[in-house]
């Protein structure tokens, strides 16, 4: 090969099967790569950021946005017609569905992620929990729902209170209530069957030990379908509300080296056992007496990988299209070190003070920080109309420091810096949840938002400056500035005219 010619690309073209920022988030990669995309999109979206970004789009038909993206067979008949020889399913929609990776592999394409049997083996959290105890990877007590709920009931009680009802094919927080007594078992249970159903079409449910005050850990691990695994550290995440996160970090807030080891391996033997293919990663909750269980394994790409990318200095997405390729594992784990640490803020078109409720409306003004160390990941632009057809998650902001107090302080300022106005977003919000002494000192876990409601309800403005506040952001909108302005037909012809 000549110094002027470019390496073949792995794939030719890769089809994927998401929309907004994370579709883009893989276009940019396959573009560094060389390999051509394509989007698909709804009618609702056809001028979509993602869908214009692509080097080809196509239209797919339902209902709704959502069944449409949720169509197996009609995103495998796009990537197949247009000459695509990958998916990569991003996060949400089928990026987790057994079915969809099988009926792409026998398409004859390639599916940038693991392979069906083991998204299967995880998608269930029960047989998850039960293969996670069988190689030595702490598992907390439980007891699966079976169809003579009196027994489930016998038997979650002899456990001992809190519990944690889940979803066994769940995710997300659907499905998933905290019981604290024995006299509403039997209800939550029955909402939790229902919710589980709902939602994912499979009503079992289980409960386990609910750890009181527990943080949130994960860990991003790569394997190469043979039984080889690496971790790339961990991410803290206990920052949630309603069982989302909306703040996430790497490495951890403050965590003894010892229970970062122990996770960490832990993570990577589950992996190696299950001859993971691809990323992964593998979640736990960790409770205040240094004790962690298992909580489940995502067979995708995180919303929050962006943070680990920024310690570990590594495309995740690159990463996923070359072990897709049988190009193996990038690293050794000797290899995986950190370097600083960085923050992710989850933007998301809601009102923290109505209860995180959904919000609607369009963007009328954006303005994204700029800066070194600043990642706005986003398909987002002016005029843009946010419904309620979609997840709430507009953006992601993500920020790297030489250290968590630098990160933080970037974080804040970037959050600052952020402006989008015509609809209601939790920016503000953010700003307040990392400016508390709690979460600067570390003193993390997934109840923060709850304990901390009163630190972070926003401080009452006056009638008066809050009008002025608003009328100051509209003059400073050109279109605003001109229409205001404008002197119309037939006055604006007529020499020296005077108002």
């Amino acid at each position: 090969m000549s110094g002027s010619e470019k390496p073949k690309p792995l794939f030719g073209k890769v089809l994927v099967a998401n929309r907004g920022e994370i579709a883009v988030r893989v276009m940019r990669t396959l573009r560094a790569m060389n390999i051509a995309s394509v989007a698909i999109y709804h009618r609702v979206e056809r001028n979509a950021v993602h869908a214009r970004f692509a080097d080809e789009a196509h239209e797919i038909r339902g209902e709704t946005p959502v069944a449409a993206h949720l169509d197996a067979d009609a995103i495998i008949a796009i990537a197949r017609s247009c000459g695509a020889d990958a998916i990569h399913p991003g996060y949400g929609f089928l990026s987790e569905n057994a079915a969809f990776a099988r009926k792409v592999a026998a398409a004859g394409l390639s599916f940038i992620g693991p392979d069906a049997d083991t998204i299967e083996l995880m998608g269930d959290k029960i047989s998850a929990r039960n293969f996670a105890a069988a190689h030595g990877v702490p598992v907390a007590p439980s007891v699966q729902a079976q169809d003579d709920i009196d027994a489930f009931i016998t038997s979650a009680s002899a456990i001992g209170f809190p519990l944690l009802i889940k979803a066994a094919a769940g995710g997300g927080g659907k499905g998933m209530s905290a019981v604290r007594d024995a006299s509403e078992l039997r209800e939550r249970a029955r909402i939790a069957a229902g919710e589980a159903q709902r939602y994912f079409g499979d009503g079992r449910i289980y409960a386990e030990v609910y750890v009181e005050r527990p943080r949130h850990i994960e860990v991003q691990v790569l394997g190469d379908g043979k039984g080889g695994a690496i971790h790339l550290l961990e991410r803290e995440c206990s920052i949630q509300r309603r069982f989302q996160k909306i703040i996430e970090e790497a490495p951890s807030a403050p965590l003894p080296e010892a229970t970062r080891g122990a996770i960490c391996e832990a993570a990577v033997r589950l992996a190696a056992a299950a001859r993971y293919k691809n990323a992964g990663t593998v979640e736990f909750i960790l409770g205040a007496d240094g004790r962690f269980f298992f909580l489940e394994m995502n067979t995708r790409l995180q919303v929050e990988h962006p943070v680990t990318e920024m310690i570990c200095g590594i495309d995740l997405v690159r990463t996923q299209i070359e072990i897709a390729a049988g190009l193996g594992l990038p690293l050794s784990q000797s290899e995986a070190r950190a370097n600083g640490h960085a923050i992710e803020c989850r933007l998301c078109a809601e009102d923290p003070d109505s209860g995180f409720l959904p919000a609607t409306g369009s963007i009328r003004l954006l303005r994204a920080p700029a800066g070194e160390h600043v990642r706005f990941e986003n398909a987002l632009e002016e005029g843009q109309r946010v419904t309620a057809d979609f997840d709430p998650m507009l953006a992601k902001l993500v920020v790297w420091g030489k250290d968590r107090g630098e990160a933080t302080g970037r974080m804040i300022a970037a959050l600052r810096q952020l402006t989008i106005l015509g609809l209601r977003t939790n920016i503000d919000y953010l700003v307040r949840v990392l400016e508390t002494p709690a979460f600067r000192d570390g003193a993390l876990h997934t109840g923060f938002v709850a304990e901390h409601a009163d630190a972070l309800a926003p401080a009452p403005v006056e009638a008066r400056l809050r009008d002025r506040i608003l009328i100051a952001a509209a003059l400073g909108q050109r279109t605003f500035r001109d229409a205001i302005t404008l002197v119309e037909e037939p006055y604006a012809s007529m020499a020296g005219w005077r108002n």
